[in-house]
């Protein structure tokens, strides 16, 4: 079949997702039979001198059989104690699968913390290209065996599209037990699958659900879609397809649905606050303060802020909030929330010269738009 993809099939490195509902049964844990089938199609991808970064889910799931457990846990405890015991299955068989190919795997485990906090990010990053640099696959995953629900990334399809940019790869491909996003549920009626999306538009008028758990997983078509545009916002193609059309979808054949870039690549630093940031507090602004900031982007001054919310720290990503209630932009604050009080509303020029610096310097923010609650 002739590449219909050449964004996909000439992506020197991609990043590749994998559910657990792709690797698993529920009776009998991980399938090492599927398993290798992926396995050898990544390792003829590394054949052709391409570069594979693997996010894998299957953890939870791989610890159920050999605990005699019948269904995925509902309490914390059992569910990091699954994962605790599933880990280290899924990874020795990964690594005895991609032995065959002659190729080492490297472990990544992360919790949302490390990539909300910027230092954690930028050691993410130097991490896993260490890895591609001295040969080796990295296999990520979340490290569910200590994350709380405080600290989750919610699901690997998010997980994989931050690693898209951690990695700075040229392609993500999303795989799961559906072959695409389709225009309706196929299975209550007739629907069409959705061959390319250009914009969030093509999609405002399917219904896509929301993330489910089922027997061993916990995504869903919703959350693959909002990982697409993640990665495709971030300038990064995005294949969403089934497991067994990986090789072709790795080949670029018109398979799945592509979801082509949507913006050019930020910076570490853009990406980072607008996705993998944890916001600590809130900066309440004006509506000079938000025109500014929205129309000029300039920097935010203490002349423009009416309250602050949150016990933040300097250098903390904080939300700036108009008086609407909608979240105008993301940056890093140069003041303590304990600081804010003695600013708010003043002029800079009226400020002892220690605080006559911008509360939010332009070059560290990046436009948002949504609303929060009151």
């Amino acid at each position: 079949m002739s590449v219909a993809r050449p964004q996909i099939a000439g992506a020197r490195r991609v990043v590749v997702k994998v559910g657990s509902s792709s690797l698993t049964t529920l009776p009998g844990g991980l399938d090492p039979a599927r398993l290798s089938a992926l396995v050898d199609h990544l390792g003829a991808v590394r054949a052709a001198g391409r570069e594979v970064v693997l996010v894998s889910s299957g953890a939870i799931a791989a610890g159920l059989a050999p605990l005699r457990l019948d269904g995925r846990p509902r309490d914390l405890a059992t569910a990091q104690a699954a994962a605790s015991v599933g880990q280290l299955r899924l990874v020795q068989t990964y690594a005895d699968a991609f032995a065959r190919h002659d190729i080492t795997v490297g472990q990544v485990l992360l919790t949302s913390d490390d990539l909300t906090r910027r230092s954690h990010y930028r050691n993410a990053q130097q991490t896993v290209e260490k890895l591609l640099s001295l040969g080796v696959l990295p296999v990520v995953n979340e490290n569910d065996t200590v994350a709380t629900e405080e600290i989750r990334f919610g699901d690997n399809d998010r997980l994989a599209a931050l690693v898209a940019h951690v990695a700075r790869a040229d392609a993500l491909v999303l795989l799961s037990d559906v072959d695409g996003v389709y225009d309706g549920d196929p299975r209550v009626g007739p629907a069409q699958l959705v061959d390319t999306v250009t914009a969030p538009a093509d999609l405002a008028t399917v219904a896509l659900g929301t993330a489910k758990r089922n027997g061993v997983g916990t995504g869903g078509m919703a959350t693959k879609v909002e990982a697409a545009f993640i990665a495709a916002h971030a300038g990064v193609p995005v294949v969403v397809t089934s497991t067994p059309q990986a090789a072709a979808a790795l080949a670029g054949e018109q398979v799945g649905t592509l979801f082509t870039p949507m913006g050019r690549r930020p910076s570490a630093r853009q990406f980072w606050l607008r996705y993998a940031s944890r916001p600590r507090g809130r900066v309440l602004l004006d509506e000079g303060a938000v025109r500014a900031v929205r129309e000029r982007h300039a920097s935010l001054l203490a002349a423009g802020i009416t309250g602050v919310t949150g016990d933040f720290l300097a250098d903390d990503p904080v939300e700036l909030v108009g008086p609407d209630g909608v979240v105008v932009a993301r940056g890093l604050v140069a003041y303590d929330a304990r600081e804010m009080p003695a600013l708010l509303g003043r002029k800079t020029g009226d400020l002892a010269p220690e605080y006559r610096r911008e509360v939010v310097h332009r070059d560290e923010m990046v436009l948002i738009g949504r609303h929060v609650g009151r």
